[in-house]
């Protein structure tokens, strides 16, 4: 099953990817959260640690942000009241660019929101699902943020 998901997550990305290629400045429509698959019991003990991204693709990645994207990585470090502190670290401009966010559990195992979603102007709202995972070898992780009434989505692999 897992092996399965990771696969049709390949093609997705390279799907994705390709459509985003060719395609004018209009947006993928973002699909339902309900249409992503969500992590069978997800343990969120065993998923923090670091991840290093390997692929990225969304309604928003085009040939000059794909440019800037190398491999970089991802934090989770699980706090006491479930939710994560999230640290991605990349190098941008020729200089290691660190961001720090906090995902809150929603009532779903392996579904976050973005926590103190104030801070980000025009962010209305912002959902993280963890498709699939073995915990230690790979992750697919779903993002969908909605952005001055614009939906945008990514899924990355870990």
């Amino acid at each position: 099953m897992a092996r399965g998901l990771l696969w049709l997550g390949l093609v997705l990305l390279g799907a994705l990817q390709a459509q985003a290629q060719d395609s004018p400045p209009e947006l993928i429509p973002a699909p339902f959260l309900i249409k992503i698959p969500l992590q069978p019991d997800f343990q969120d003990d065993q998923f923090q640690g670091k991840w290093y991204v390997v692929g990225v693709a969304g309604n928003s990645i085009n040939t000059e942000k794909r440019a800037q994207l190398k491999m970089y990585t991802t934090t989770y470090q699980l706090k006491d009241n479930g939710s994560y502190n999230v640290t991605s670290t990349l190098i941008r401009n020729q200089r290691c660019d660190h961001w720090i966010r906090t995902f809150v559990p929603s009532s779903l195992p392996g579904q976050f929101t973005l926590g103190n979603i104030k801070r980000y102007v025009g962010v209305q709202s912002y959902t993280v699902r963890v498709m699939t995972t073995n915990y230690n070898q790979f992750a697919m992780v779903f993002f969908k943020k909605v952005y001055k009434n614009q939906e945008y989505f990514k899924i990355t692999l870990y």
